[in-house]
């Protein structure tokens, strides 16, 4: 059933929103709590840290539970940090509810997939994983711009109410359209810890991890960079994310049409952007045009990479919900986001 995958798209965009909504918001938390854009950058990098180091053993230690209640916690920790982060609560706390909810952000991607896929006919897992994953490039160019501009005409607090809000309607959705869904047979934790053997597998790890460091070292500090390098006030750095993430989700369709002809070569061409983008930000100078023109092509080559890395990590989630794999990914999925 399509509505079991588009509620899962929904608590994705609460989770993207949560995780990317705090880059916009960075420089005037550094300016809250006294503190460097470095320090105030912790709250991604610890974020994104955490899901890296504990993500394929989380989601292994999850896939014997009910998957409506795996979902259910998932969402309300999300809702609960939101809630705590929007009253500015001391930066040692603030860091601490950004970091709880990470260990359950790769449950939550592959339980969102398993009940898509499982509750839906087989000819049409492609379309219904798509559904699911068009969550991060709807949240790229709604939820977390917008939660920027509210955070630039008020406060940065309120950027939390908006990320909050979202989970909270995610969460209802959970509540009142998925039934019980408990596991039938569980795989022994042996068996699914066999993917990690998997040279294929070791490899393609590898190569998001590079890719994600190497773009992230970069999109990180996109509010701050654009103010202060750039001039840009907040609210100027809200259009510009909308710019980033509205071409982002052109992007992903060009991708997919790319990607049917050659992987390599396509995976090469959008991380040709990690070298190409910091040189033509800096020679940019301040010529506003230029900047706007190089962060539409900065969105371009991004979105696509980081699409990339997903679908790959998809073979574990699939594996570890004992759901139907192939290599490489379809390619269906890249295309129709």
């Amino acid at each position: 059933m399509k509505k079991y995958a588009y509620i899962g798209c929904l608590g994705f965009i609460g989770v993207i929103t949560t995780e990317f909504g705090v880059i916009g918001i960075l420089p005037q938390i550094a300016t809250h709590y006294e503190i460097s854009i470095d320090r105030a950058g912790l709250l991604l990098s610890a974020f994104a840290l955490i899901i890296a180091l504990t993500g394929p053993f989380m989601t292994l230690l999850a896939s014997g539970f009910d998957r409506k209640k795996v979902m259910l916690l998932s969402i309300l920790l999300f809702v609960i940090t939101g809630v705590i982060s929007s009253f500015s609560p001391p930066f040692w706390l603030l860091m601490l509810v950004r970091i709880f909810p990470a260990f359950l952000q790769p449950v939550y991607i592959a339980t969102a997939l398993s009940v898509a896929v499982s509750q839906g006919d087989k000819k049409n897992e492609n379309e219904l994983m798509s559904i699911v994953f068009s969550g991060v490039a709807m949240a790229m160019v709604t939820t977390v711009p917008f939660a920027t501009y509210i955070a630039s005409l008020f406060t940065w607090e309120y950027s939390f109410y908006i990320q909050s809000a979202i989970s909270i309607i995610a969460f209802i959705a959970i509540v009142t359209v998925l039934p019980p869904m408990p596991v039938k047979e569980k795989k022994s934790y042996g068996s699914q810890l066999k993917i990690l053997r998997k040279p294929t597998f070791m490899v393609s790890t590898a190569m998001n991890f590079f890719m994600i460091a190497a773009w992230f070292s970069t999109y990180s500090y996109f509010a701050d960079y654009l103010n202060k390098a750039k001039n840009m006030d907040h609210t100027m750095v809200s259009y510009m994310m909308f710019v980033f993430g509205g071409i982002g989700v052109f992007a992903n369709w060009v991708a997919g049409k790319m990607l049917d002809k050659s992987i390599t070569k396509t995976t090469a061409f959008f991380l040709s952007g990690t070298i190409l983008i910091p040189v033509l930000l800096h020679f940019s100078g301040g010529n506003t045009i230029a900047t706007i023109v190089i962060i539409g092509i900065w969105g371009f080559l991004y979105s696509p990479s980081f699409l990339n890395a997903s679908t790959y990590m998809i073979l574990l989630h699939l594996n570890l919900w004992n759901l139907p794999t192939v290599w490489p990914p379809p390619l269906g999925i890249l295309e129709s986001l």
